[in-house]
């Protein structure tokens, strides 16, 4: 088929999808069967993977339907709404615990109690009551903030409009999961591809009217903000929403240790489609409020609680090419390009070899038909291969030894192990390799870092094929003249992507730095370095060697996130990157969190084991009261902190300079605490 019939046969299939969708999303009346949509959507993505000359920015590999989000308005949640970690196994349940014990300094025959909730499949949702009367109502959203979605989910009957208890907070959040039943989907499932789908359309209508048409139900599980909530455990919580009108789940339980959890999810994974609603895992609460306040949160996600996922889908597929894809970081990783094959509701196409290793231990080869396994929110993987049905012929692939750039790849000595990485990588030269560029862009609009509504991937990839963006800098200097022209998009989209770019000039310096891509720097590590460098210009003139130095003291930065900076000063372009950003963007310096607490302005360092307290919790302790850590004895260090088995030579140090040395038993009363 000549080019010219197949763009026409393309664009021809764009332009009835695209119908499709107006129907679907903006006026919510579905002009075909979720079939015939999904067949079509196949047709188009298995031509554009045929033909690479076909692109376009209404196609279903760029984007999803109208973006009916841009109809609600967008609110912060006042708690963060976080993510859960996960869970696939007994090892990692055991592994959870044995951090929740460490934490909190206990011996290992420590009980705990967890709160165990079936996790339902549907959309999460904030409601926030003020003296008793529901106020406002928000979706998840980015987690940060979510869209104002309070008429729709009014339309839902388990939501309580006014709760006139007497032990009713005085304001509260109320968090839990909208979802359809599965008996009452079956009357809606000519209209949407399953119940989460259906949930998720029902609550985004522009019309709270056309919400109200769908049987959505509500469950409560936990709160977000409270002012004047008196209970102490997520049990006694639950039995508080049954009381104030809200449904829970049947399921919920309160179990003591890891064998008993391990029984119950058995127990429920049996029972799983008999139920009327769908389900993908359990959730574990530390039953004990104080125990979850002491644990708090990661960057993104509670210490305290973990889903748990049930046990993966697996499929069988073939290979059709096996594709190295370069990371951000420089990580070569091999992705087969499979038959495309349904897992567990999703169409998966590609799925991940991990590295030159795992094909050498497998002996996976172009042509293998293979089990492809998708657990939870894990990429799909590569089980293992079917050796009797192997082509003769079948060659072993040889995992390249250079970049697509160019460059000689490498495998990396690992000092801890003894041992080279099983990862080969292409040299750490940030934008002048091609392949890294275009994924450190990716990482900076995603939705930790810059977080740009309607720049995502696949608009990446769009632009850097046209040549419009190839740094950083390049995503706020966009010719939108020559966006509009292009195929998809019009005067409203440009004006959309526009407001969003302009929107996220203002950034907090932790985002920022993270944002940056800089190896082995994450959330985590990008806030210990905002809080201690506490501007941007600061952050930049670590460039200098003499301001290195401000590093070393930074509790929780080690030698490799410290090579890891060094390195990333070391390259040209890196601090062109950021010179240009900072001219650009609105940096907000770090505050601390809390700035007028008991120990504002002291520095501590910590030696010895603490009675009935780990380290962790210590430092956490000493932060949140605004006080700061270091990790050397030098005259920046105001108290030194000796438990039990104290190292002399920071002892002996401290003298010298006369530092104040507090026992554990000290520094708590400077906290109003006793040990």
């Amino acid at each position: 088929m000549e080019k010219k019939k197949i763009e026409d046969l393309y664009n021809k299939k764009i332009k009835l999808l695209n119908q499709f969708n107006k129907f679907y999303y903006d006026l919510s009346k579905p002009k075909v069967s979720d079939q015939e949509y999904d067949k079509l959507m196949n047709e188009i993505v298995l031509l554009e993977k045929k033909y690479k000359f076909l692109k376009s920015t209404n196609s279903p590999s760029q984007k999803v339907g109208f973006k009916p989000s841009k109809n609600f308005k967008k609110l912060p949640h006042k708690v963060p709404m976080l993510s859960l970690s996960n869970a696939f196994s007994e090892e990692d349940l055991k592994n959870f615990e044995k951090k929740i014990i460490n934490y909190l300094d206990k011996k290992d025959e420590f009980e705990i109690f967890y709160s165990a909730e079936s996790k339902i499949d549907g959309i999460s949702a904030s409601i926030i009551y003020k003296n008793g009367k529901f106020i406002t109502g928000l979706s998840r959203g980015d987690g940060k903030e979510g869209e104002d979605i309070t008429e729709n989910l009014k339309t839902i009957k388990d939501i309580p409009d006014e709760i006139n208890s007497k032990n009713f907070p005085k304001e509260i959040d109320i968090r839990g999961e909208v979802f359809i039943k599965n008996s009452e989907f079956k009357k809606l499932s000519n209209k949407f591809a399953n119940p989460r789908n259906a949930a998720s359309g029902s609550l985004r209508q522009k019309d709270p009217n056309e919400t109200k048409k769908i049987p959505l139900n509500f469950i409560a599980y936990t709160y977000g903000y409270e002012k004047g909530l008196e209970v102490e455990t997520q049990h006694e919580f639950l039995e508080m929403l049954k009381y104030w009108g809200f449904k829970t789940n049947h399921m919920n339980k309160t179990i003591k240790g890891v064998k008993n959890l391990m029984r119950n999810y058995n127990d429920i994974e049996k029972q799983r489609n008999e139920l009327d609603f769908d389900i993908d895992g359990i959730v574990y609460k530390i039953n004990d409020f104080k125990l979850q306040k002491r644990l708090g949160n990661v960057a993104n996600a509670p210490r305290w609680a973990v889903a748990h996922k049930f046990s993966a889908n697996s499929g069988v597929s073939k290979i059709l090419n096996i594709d190295i894809q370069i990371g951000r970081t420089g990580a070569l990783t091999p992705v087969a390009k499979i038959q495309p094959i349904n897992i567990g509701g999703v169409l998966v196409s590609n799925a991940t070899l991990h590295n030159e290793e795992e094909i050498i231990r497998k002996d996976i080869r172009i042509g293998d038909t293979v089990i492809v396994e998708r657990a939870g929110d894990v990429i799909p993987h590569v089980v293992s291969i079917d050796i009797k049905k192997r082509k003769p012929n079948s060659k072993k692939f040889i995992f390249p030894k250079k970049c697509p750039c160019g460059f000689e790849t490498i495998k990396e000595y690992n000092k801890v192990t003894k041992k080279f990485d099983a990862v080969r990588r292409c040299p750490d030269r940030g934008f002048e390799c091609d392949r890294m560029a275009k994924e450190r862009l990716k990482h900076f609009v995603s939705k930790e870092a810059f977080n740009i509504d309607g720049f995502g991937k696949k608009i990446v990839e769009n632009f850097w094929n046209l040549n419009l963006i190839r740094l950083p800098q390049d995503i706020f200097k966009l010719d939108y003249s020559k966006i509009e022209a292009l195929d998809g998009w019009g005067a409203q989209s440009v004006a959309n992507l526009k407001y969003s770019i302009n929107l996220r000039k203002t950034i907090s310096l932790e985002k920022f730095i993270y944002a940056l891509g800089i190896r082995h720097i994450g959330l985590e590590n990008a806030k210990l370095i905002a809080k201690n460098i506490k501007s941007s210009k600061n952050f930049l003139l670590l460039s200098k060697k003499s301001n290195f130095d401000d590093l070393l003291n930074i509790d929780g930065i080690g030698e490799t996130q410290m090579k890891s900076i060094k390195d990333f000063f070391l390259n040209n372009t890196n601090i062109k990157v950021m010179n240009e950003l900072e001219k650009i963007l609105e940096i907000k310096n770090a505050k601390n969190q809390k700035a007028d607490g008991i120990l504002t302005n002291k520095t501590f360092m910590l030696t010895g084991k603490l009675e009935g307290m780990s380290r962790a919790e210590a430092k956490s302790l000493i932060e949140e009261n605004s006080g700061s850590i270091v990790s050397n004895v030098s005259k920046k260090l105001n108290f030194l902190i000796i438990g039990d088995k104290p190292t002399k030579r920071k002892i002996d140090s401290a003298k010298e300079m006369n530092i104040k040395i507090l026992t554990q038993a000290e520094w708590l009363k400077m906290l109003n605490k006793t040990a």
